[in-house]
Formats: C-alpha cells, sequence, structure tokens
C-alpha cells in the first residue's frame, strides 16, 4: 500500500454526482453509485463524499444516499454536509460510515467538534477548511459552501480546530476547485507547517505529478482529487477514472 493516501473527493448535490469550479456552477456528471463501483475495481483505498447544498439550503444529510454508499463502496468512507447536530453525527455512524467531516458547524458550534473527538476519536472528524483570497488578496476561511467569509486566517483557524480535537483537516482551494492548475502549495505548506494532525488537500489536481509536488512541497498528508478523477482532461469529458498504483508509486516514492 502507498504511504500516501490518494482520494476521490465526490461532491453531491440532491443525489447525483456533480462537480464544480471554484464552488460554482455544479455540472451533473452521473449516479454517485456507480462511480463508486468503479473505484471500488480500482482498488481505490478511501473515499471522500460531500454534499455540497445540505449545509446552505439548511436540510438534514441525505440518510437514504449515505446508507446506500456505505453499502456500495469496499473502502474506508467519509460524509460531509448537511450535518447540525450529535444526532444526525450517530446516525451517520450507524450507517458504517467510517469518518465525518464537518465545515460550517465547527465554525458555528466549536463545541460540538469537541464532543464528536471525545465520543468517537478524533480520528473519526475531519474539519473541513474552504479557503480563498478575500477583496484585498488574503487568504480567508470561508463557510457555507464559499458563500460567508470567516474572516479567520487559514493557518490560525486549522490550529483551532486541532486543538478542538479534529484528528484530521481537508484543506480546500475554492480557487482552484476544477481548474486542472495544481494545488495550492503555499497554502498548503504554510497550514502544514503549524499543526501536528494529518492534512488532505483538495482543489486544482490536474495531472498525478501534483499529487507529489503537494507531498513533498506542500507536506501534505493525503492528496483528493475530484475533477481529475471523473472527468478526462480539461475538456471535462465525464470519465470517472482513477491511477493505477504504478503511476502512483512513481510519482509518490
Amino acid at each position: 500500500m502507498l504511504k500516501t493516501r490518494v482520494i476521490p473527493c465526490l461532491l453531491v448535490k440532491s443525489n447525483a454526482l456533480v462537480k464544480t469550479v471554484g464552488f460554482k456552477k455544479p455540472t451533473y456528471v452521473g449516479d454517485p453509485l456507480n462511480a463508486i463501483r468503479i473505484y471500488n475495481e480500482k482498488e481505490v483505498d478511501e473515499l471522500i463524499v460531500l454534499d455540497i447544498t445540505a449545509t446552505i439550503e439548511n436540510k438534514p444529510p441525505p440518510i437514504k444516499l449515505i446508507e446506500d454508499i456505505a453499502g456500495e463502496c469496499f473502502m474506508p468512507f467519509t460524509y460531509g454536509g448537511g450535518i447540525r447536530n450529535m444526532d444526525d453525527v450517530k446516525q451517520i455512524f450507524t450507517l458504517g460510515v467510517e469518518k465525518i467531516s464537518i465545515n460550517a458547524i465547527a465554525y458555528e458550534k466549536p463545541e460540538l467538534l469537541t464532543e464528536i473527538s471525545k465520543l468517537y476519536g478524533s480520528q473519526a472528524v475531519i474539519v473541513s477548511i474552504d479557503v480563498k483570497k478575500d477583496f484585498w488578496g488574503k487568504r480567508k476561511v470561508f463557510i457555507r459552501g464559499g458563500k460567508k467569509n470567516t474572516k479567520m486566517d487559514p493557518v490560525d483557524y486549522a490550529k483551532r480546530v486541532e486543538d478542538l480535537g479534529a484528528g484530521e483537516i481537508l484543506l480546500y482551494s475554492i480557487e482552484r476547485d476544477g481548474t486542472f492548475e495544481g494545488y495550492d502549495i503555499e497554502l498548503i505548506k504554510s497550514v502544514t507547517d503549524a499543526v501536528s494532525i494529518p492534512v488532505i488537500v483538495c482543489g486544482g489536481a490536474g495531472k498525478i505529478e501534483d499529487f507529489g509536488t503537494a507531498v513533498r512541497e506542500g507536506g501534505a498528508s493525503a492528496v483528493a482529487a475530484g475533477s481529475m478523477v471523473v472527468f478526462q482532461g480539461p475538456n471535462r469529458a465525464v470519465l470517472i477514472n482513477f491511477p493505477t498504483k504504478d503511476e502512483l508509486r512513481n510519482v509518490l516514492v
């Protein structure tokens, strides 16, 4: 097994698999369960699924979809989106999900993050940190689908959620999302240098060499990809795909 985890990060909206660019204009890709069956065949080690509208629309997590995904995938599965309280958390874990990813609620109700960590262990909770530059060119943490600026510096926020009990961070560059332009290495390194917990990076992967760059130059513990594993190149023809172990080994050694 590779030391560095390479994780498909799938976005869902109304139970459909979609992909965004800069967190905007979600494009329909297909049935998430079909994608997961393909990733099963390709022996993917881990999977992240994020519902991108549940929190924005004040909807609960899509329990039936989560249950179907948990029953279909052979690999450990992280779910995020719409989590509001401990009842949601307990229900999701009951379905067989290994980890949850929380975003807005970690900022708005930090005590919930600590409660989850104490009950299920820090390894079971990821805090998703979505980052983009504000009007003055300063990187800030945004929540609720990138719509609300918390005005917090991502490094300071990463330290905060680590102290509150997060076991991992999913560091997502909003501006790189869906661009195939490579990860934001400067952002990644600033966060990985500041925390001791694993940092999964997402947003911008366009070729497998980008994975190695994020690890070697940015210090990432794991890499996630969205467009790269659901589209064939920047022309965005739908093709559910994933690099072979040999291809990944060549760039991650």
